[in-house]
């Protein structure tokens, strides 16, 4: 078949764009995490932490800035390996919920990731949509994202829901007459 194109000129409509690139990068190399960690300043003493991260090896670091330019937000650290690789690993990682719900979430929302982690993206959505209307602040609320998170990337159990679960319980007795404590939640949370 004759072209009157040039070889690799192909029609412009044909190739995938960016957005399609970031969509299979972020499918193969992404995670959309959530959190809910120990913070003793919080009122209820926990917080909820969110993050689109995608790592690369140190060399290509002109990828994850890629991401940067195309979201227009994030950064890009850089951390040591503790493995036998010769090169540091770098993040790019988004955590400003504005820059969440303002880009990233759109972004995800008009270009739909295409393996099983589309599921963690509306899982994150969710979370993201509670602490924008404030029910992170309160113990129902953080117990709704903690069961959430569970259900995400790495299935997880949420040291938030343990500690919860063990400090609401009725002490239990050792037959001598003395509290026992759940070992699950006692030696995590130092």
């Amino acid at each position: 078949m004759n072209s009157d194109n040039p070889i690799g000129a192909g029609n412009q409509q044909e190739r995938p764009g960016i957005e399609q690139w970031v969509v299979g990068f972020v499918d193969g190399e992404g995670c959309f995490s959530i959190s809910v960690v120990r913070n003793a300043v919080c009122r209820l003493g926990w917080q909820v932490q969110h993050e689109l991260s995608a790592t690369q090896a140190a060399p290509p670091r002109s990828v994850l800035e890629l991401l940067i330019e195309v979201f227009g937000c994030g950064t890009v650290i850089g951390n040591d390996r503790t493995d036998n690789h010769q090169h540091p690993l770098l993040r790019f990682s988004v955590k400003r919920r504005d820059d969440l719900v303002g880009t990233v979430m759109p972004f995800f929302e008009k270009h739909p990731l295409r393996t099983a982690k589309a599921g963690d993206v509306e899982k994150f959505t969710a979370v993201i949509q509670l602490m924008e209307r404030g029910e992170h602040l309160t113990e129902a609320g953080l117990r709704t994202i903690a069961r959430i998170a569970e259900q995400m990337n790495r299935k997880k159990r949420s040291r938030y829901l343990e500690s919860s679960e063990a400090i609401r319980q009725p002490p239990r007795h050792d037959g001598r007459g003395e509290e026992m404590v759940l070992a699950s939640w006692r030696h995590e949370e130092h």
